[in-house]
């Protein structure tokens, strides 16, 4: 009976590992077509990308998603 419960324990950790990573890579994505961000695509393979390489640049991806590109100005010297 323990080795059955052994094996559950395990597979929900498992199961819940692979969701965490789940979660974690599609947030910053979710998060910028959230927020109508220019560049949705690129925040999103970003989040991919860097999950999966390492984890060190993706909290600067979920950022990214937050920060959207400041429109140019325009001139105000309209005659």
């Amino acid at each position: 009976m323990l080795d059955l419960f052994a094996w559950l324990v395990l597979a929900i950790l498992v199961a819940s590992a692979i969701a965490t990573v789940a979660i974690a890579g599609s947030l910053p994505g979710h998060i910028a077509r959230k927020r109508g961000h220019p560049w949705v695509e690129a925040v999103t393979v970003a989040g991919w990308v860097t999950l999966f390489l390492g984890f060190v640049l993706w909290p600067v991806v979920l950022i990214w998603a937050y920060v959207d590109v400041p429109s140019p100005r325009r001139s105000e010297a309209r005659q």
